[in-house]
Parts: C-alpha cells; sequence; structure tokens
C-alpha cells in the first residue's frame, strides 16, 4: 500500500482494531459516538468506514463518500448495507462472520438446551422457594431431528456443536447446492419441513426473507416443535410463533433476536408481545448477544484486517 488510506470507524470497537489497521498501513479514525450526521460531514475524506449497527449505509451516504473504496461491517450481517449501490459504485464490501460462528453456535445450543432442560425456568422457581422436580422434567435432545435452515458460517458452526449429541442434523438452503461437511444431510425443503422437529435459522435479512416465517410457513412443518432465532429478528413473525406456542402447536422457543430491539422505542404491541414471551415457560429470550463474546469481539478484527490486507495488498 503506497498510500495510507484513511479509516473511519464509527461504532465501539474493539482496542485492537486501531493497532491491527496501523500495522498494515492504514491510518484510522476511531469516533465510536460521533451521530449521522457527523459521520455524512466526515466520510468525503475517508477511504475506508467500519461499522457495526449505528448507521445505514444508504445511497445518501454513499453519494457524499467521494473517495471511498470499503466498507467493513463488524459481524456477519449486511443488512445495514445498501450492497447494489455500494457494489455499482465499485466500493469493496467485507465483513466477518468466521470472527464470531462459534461464540454464534455455542449461544444457539445453548438456548436449545436450556428450553428442553427448562434450566431458566427451574432457576427462577428455586429462587421463588420452589424446588419442582417432576414440573422440570426434561426433553432429550438424542434421538431428535434438528433442521438448519441457511447452511452458511453461523448454521454450520451451530450443526458442528450438535455432533456427538446424538441427534440427526439435516440442512436446507435455497442458494447452495452442495454441503461439504458429513455432518448435516442435505435434503429438499418438502422433507425438511416433513421431517424437522427443532428449527434453527440461519438466514440473512433481505426483502425475500423477511417475515418468511410466519404462521402459515411455520405450519408447513408437520413435526415442529423448538424454533431457534439467531440470525435477525426480522425473518420470523414472533408474535404468530407465540401464537402457536400459546395455541399448543409448538412447544417452545429459544430467541436471541426480535424485530424491534430497542426498549425505548417499543409501541404498545411491542410491549404486550414481551409480556407474552415472558410468562410462557418453554420460551428463552436473549439481547442479541449469540455472537457477543470476549473472544469475538477481537478476533472479528483480525478478520476484518485480514481481509483488507488482502484486498489492499500492494
Amino acid at each position: 500500500m503506497t498510500k495510507k488510506k484513511k479509516v473511519l470507524i464509527v461504532d465501539d470497537m474493539h482496542e485492537s482494531i486501531l493497532p491491527l489497521l496501523r500495522n498494515e498501513g492504514f491510518e484510522p479514525i476511531y469516533l465510536p459516538i460521533v451521530s449521522r450526521e457527523e459521520i455524512l460531514e466526515l466520510i468525503p475524506d475517508f477511504h475506508g468506514l467500519v461499522i457495526r449497527s449505528k448507521t445505514t449505509v444508504d445511497k445518501e451516504l454513499i453519494q457524499q463518500a467521494k473517495k471511498l473504496e470499503f466498507v467493513a461491517r463488524a459481524g456477519a450481517g449486511l443488512d445495514k448495507l445498501d450492497e447494489a449501490n455500494l457494489r455499482e459504485h465499485g466500493i469493496l464490501i467485507v465483513n466477518a462472520p468466521e470472527g464470531n460462528r462459534d461464540a454464534l453456535g455455542e449461544h444457539t445450543l445453548g438456548l436449545l438446551l436450556a428450553v428442553l432442560h427448562r434450566i431458566n425456568v427451574s432457576f427462577q422457581q428455586i429462587k421463588g422457594g420452589s424446588w419442582d422436580r417432576e414440573g422440570n422434567r426434561g426433553i432429550e435432545l438424542k434421538g431428535k431431528v434438528v433442521g438448519i435452515y441457511g447452511v452458511g458460517y453461523m448454521g454450520k458452526s451451530f450443526a458442528s456443536k450438535l455432533k456427538g449429541l446424538g441427534c440427526k442434523v439435516i440442512g436446507y438452503d435455497k442458494y447452495k447446492y452442495e454441503f461439504s461437511e458429513d455432518f448435516i444431510e442435505k435434503v429438499s425443503l418438502d422433507e425438511f419441513q416433513q421431517r424437522t422437529e427443532i428449527l434453527s435459522i440461519h438466514i440473512p435479512l433481505t426483502d425475500e426473507t423477511e417475515y418468511l416465517f410466519d404462521k402459515s410457513y411455520l405450519s408447513r412443518f408437520s413435526q415442529l416443535r423448538i424454533v431457534l432465532n439467531t440470525a435477525r429478528g426480522k425473518v420470523l413473525r414472533t408474535s404468530d410463533l407465540t401464537d402457536l406456542i400459546e395455541e399448543g402447536k409448538v412447544y417452545g422457543a429459544g430467541l436471541d433476536v426480535l424485530e424491534n430491539e430497542k426498549p425505548s422505542t417499543y409501541s404498545a404491541k411491542d410491549r404486550e408481545l414481551i409480556k407474552r414471551l415472558a410468562v410462557l415457560p418453554n420460551v428463552i429470550v436473549t439481547p442479541h448477544v449469540g455472537g457477543w463474546t470476549f473472544e469475538s469481539y477481537q478476533r472479528i478484527n483480525e478478520v476484518l484486517v485480514g481481509k483488507l490486507k488482502a484486498a489492499f495488498a500492494s
């Protein structure tokens, strides 16, 4: 790299991001509390932009970014990026699913085991003075069919964590025709919907997948008992899933994401949904922390900078 490329970092990042970028010849400017308006003012002078979820990289921002050569997303999802517009302007898109896939896979497994063995609800009961063994009888994972919907980095990671637990893992992905992993059986959508007992969703949020998993779609799964969503909140209509659980048609759920993850902006409908989820004993919800560990926080930086080094090596 003959000339240092200025990189604007607009979200909180592990402190390693600055030395990593500098060591590869970049000039990083770290402004994690910068506002959207300030980003628009600053971006014309920068060659790179590093984000998490603070701002949408949309047409407005891209038009202001006269020198922009790349956008690096510190994580897996690209739903904050106008990918078509970025590519049209020749701007490289870099993300880091390799950085938090292990964290996500472990967390998804944790959600599943918590639901099957009523770990969270039984502890809450104990804190309240109850000791109910029979009421908290668990369900074994062994022998169950786990369906991985979306066999990318995250889906494969979760599937790998299931090895040795005695369950059958099947996978469906509309855009992947072959799976190299011997621990995932590739099946058609029809077979996937017929056999899946535990559904784990691992697809990106796009126009095609928004609210794909609504009551009608979930009802096509003839043996569905548990739903896990650690992808994006808006790929699943959570109120429809809640209906199915309340009606006894689905046993439970483990959710790391919701449609609205900002309590300060909750509507009356959002608040009612949280109340409904909170009283369901076979449901556990975590605050979008599936891929958020101390290890992944640093590893994401290493993945991003490694990709940028490869792309801009002189």
